[in-house]
């Protein structure tokens, strides 16, 4: 059986296909009862869409697979701590448990600068792993983002 961080280096194999595609390089893998459901990295750029982030195409690609918008059972290994738009949308699919590699001082929605996972006023909560494979989460965006400087 696959473990956390198996499904974490898929991400981060998610994430690399972005770095190639000039895409900020976040991947992401939704898993439900230990099967890989769906997998995406970000398209913000190549799909011109604004909410084109990887954590929200995996629920999108997963909800329809399963034909349930629901997602309980699951959990996403994105690479990056999701931002306001991504946990928001983890929280209306019900989503199971997330882990995520590195944190988002200036965009974090779950821990760094919000967190909206956790948020007792909401009607869901979702279980957090964070830190999982950080060093080579963030390794990868600081390389994407030094050749953009």
């Amino acid at each position: 059986m696959a473990s956390d961080i198996d499904f974490m280096r898929l991400a981060l194999k998610e994430a690399e296909k972005a770095f190639n595609e000039d895409e900020v390089p976040v991947g992401a893998v939704l898993v439900i009862k230990g099967e890989i459901i769906a997998r995406a990295h970000n398209k913000r750029e190549s799909a011109f869409d604004p909410t084109a982030h990887a954590e929200v195409i995996v629920m999108r690609e997963a909800a329809q697979k399963i034909k349930n918008w629901r997602l309980i059972d699951a959990t996403i290994y994105v690479t990056k701590e999701p931002c306001i738009m991504c946990a928001g949308a983890m929280v209306n699919a019900r989503l199971g448990r997330l882990v995520y590699g590195c944190g988002d001082i200036k965009a974090g929605a779950v821990q760094s600068l919000y967190q909206l996972l956790s948020d007792k006023r909401l009607n869901h909560q979702v279980e957090v792993v964070s830190g999982m494979l950080e060093e080579e989460c963030a390794a990868l965006l600081k390389k994407f983002f030094k050749g953009r400087r």
